[in-house]
């Protein structure tokens, strides 16, 4: 069913005033998932398809009010021109879309791209969003997994010459690269010192924000729940990790059975999560 655009902002803001942001972008995801999976199947794809499926096919959206202003094979950038609900709405309620859209807009979008490869992930320059400018600056690249994660492996082996435990984390937004670290919980004498927590709090000093909407955490090793929550509470769009917790508790490491999985299925706010990446490369840090 399709509504005019009066009728979409009414909708839009009943929503934002009367629910939970954290619901709304719950269903977000549900609705868009279920719509693209009677469609398709997961599998490689450009970020020009995915552009199309997820603007133009399921959102309707006038391709002449999405400004292309750069694209390659790796990624495409646009700015969003058209009418939206969700400014109007903000506008209609007082609210800060750079807030709105962290929390209810964002993982929604990057949900949709995951299903279809999770190499591509949503960027959104905040600098550049409306009404703070007369358009919103937006993209999607696709990304080398892998080369990460052998970054991360890289802060796993330096963690272990230090005469620490061996873990190494790293944060990215886009393809910038925000924070690569180790645990120092050894040299540091200070239990907090994981590798996902000195990841995570370089990404905020790097960033200048406690809100890490958009971003990628990567991990040698499946996240503790100290860690996992420490993902959930800085907002973050994703976690990807090599070796699981299972694996590494098999070789005799100790670990508390609560894996970031479970966390994210009870987080307020959605979690992207992926599993085994370059797992047994990671598994032999570990062994």
């Amino acid at each position: 069913m399709q509504f005019s655009f009066d009728e979409a902002v009414e909708r839009e803001t009943q929503r934002l005033s009367q629910r939970p942001f954290a619901e709304i972008e719950r269903e977000t995801q549900a609705r868009r998932l279920a719509w693209l999976r009677r469609r398709t199947r997961p599998g490689a794809t450009s970020p020009r398809r995915a552009f199309e499926a997820l603007f133009l096919d399921y959102m309707e959206l006038d391709p002449a009010q999405l400004v292309v202003c750069r694209e390659g094979p790796d990624e495409i950038f646009w700015e969003s021109r058209d009418p939206c609900p969700t400014l109007a709405a903000c506008e209609a309620l007082g609210l800060d879309t750079r807030i709105v859209c962290r929390q209810v807009s964002d993982k929604p979008v990057q949900g949709f791209l995951s299903y279809l490869d999770p190499r591509l992930r949503f960027v959104r320059d905040y600098d550049y969003l409306r009404p703070h400018e007369s358009f919103c600056a937006e993209g999607i690249v696709r990304i080398d997994l892998e080369a990460l994660m052998a970054v991360a492996i890289e802060e796993a082996r330096q963690s272990r010459a230090e005469g620490n435990k061996g873990y190494g984390a790293v944060v990215v937004r886009g393809r910038k690269l925000l924070a690569q670290a180790h645990d120092t919980a050894a040299t540091d004498n200070d239990p907090l010192a994981h590798a996902e927590a000195n990841a995570i709090r370089q990404a905020v000093r790097v960033s200048g924000q406690s809100d890490l909407c958009g971003a990628l955490l990567l991990s040698t090793c499946e996240p503790c729940p100290m860690c996992s929550s420490l993902a959930v509470w800085t907002n973050l769009t994703a976690v990807a990790y090599g070796a699981s917790i299972a694996a590494t508790a098999r070789l005799g490491k100790q670990r508390i059975m609560v894996g970031v999985a479970e966390i994210a299925a009870a987080a307020p706010t959605l979690l992207e999560v992926i599993p085994g990446l370059l797992a047994e490369r990671c598994l032999d840090l570990y062994r």
